[in-house]
């Protein structure tokens, strides 16, 4: 289910408080966050894909650029670090192009979809010194599986978020797609708002971080020959 401008009209009529947004802009950037969020549910109409869809409409509002990866349609490999020759470029221009993630998964059995483990264990190296959102459509709020998705990243080096959303179907999407439940539309505003403003702040103190001439007191020291190509985006 395609998510656009008229979605946003909809929500706004229903909530209006999803109207009340402020651009941000981290000073340490000459540019806009690009945000990317990549549904993991192999399952057409997934709740957990529609309220990333949702979260990353709402976060244009706050002067991000998004793009959305949708692993039902974008078919990964089984992660094999023996075979360098598997065809990945597509997906990995999206998330190298990114500055911080949203990313979604059902809840199966406790943990997250094998389609995120594996998209996670393709593109590790790219995740250092950005910021993560998690959604996770559960009957039992997604802990356990949200735990996993920020254990991956923090040994990636990536930063989350101190809070998830859970969402749970029926309860807070109406026969239309349209969300139901204004708790719900209020904590996809707040991961909106955060991921902008501390995700700009992190990457942005991570891309002056690396062209500083002495990196021996940040973690940052390590990429900086992986990522000098990016000096460009940061302001002197």
């Amino acid at each position: 289910m395609d998510v656009n401008s008229k979605t946003n009209s909809k929500e706004s009529e229903a909530f209006p408080e999803t109207r009340k947004t402020i651009p941000f802009r981290n000073h340490l950037m000459n540019r806009p966050i690009k945000i990317l969020a990549v549904g993991s549910s192999l399952r057409e109409g997934s709740y957990s894909t529609l309220a990333a869809k949702l979260a990353l409409d709402l976060s244009k509002n706050y002067g991000a650029v998004t793009n959305f990866l949708d692993l039902r349609h974008t078919k990964l490999p089984i992660y094999d670090p023996d075979d360098s020759s598997q065809n990945i470029q597509g997906a990995r221009h999206l998330v190298e192009w990114a500055d911080a993630y949203v990313l979604a998964s059902p809840d199966y059995h406790g943990s997250m979809s094998g389609a995120l483990k594996n998209f996670l264990d393709h593109f590790w190296e790219e995740f250092a010194g950005k910021t993560f959102g998690y959604i996770c459509a559960s009957h039992e709020k997604g802990l356990t599986a949200m735990d996993q998705m920020r254990t991956t990243v923090r040994q990636c080096y990536g930063w989350s978020l101190p809070y998830g959303i859970s969402i749970d179907g029926e309860q807070d999407f109406n026969d239309r797609g349209e969300i139901s439940n204004i708790l719900l539309n209020r904590r996809l505003r707040m991961l909106a708002r955060d991921l902008v403003v501390y995700g700009s702040l992190i990457r942005g103190q991570f891309l002056q971080d690396i062209i500083e001439d002495d990196l021996s007191d940040t973690f940052a020291a390590r990429y900086k020959s992986l990522l000098q190509e990016q000096e460009a985006l940061v302001t002197e």
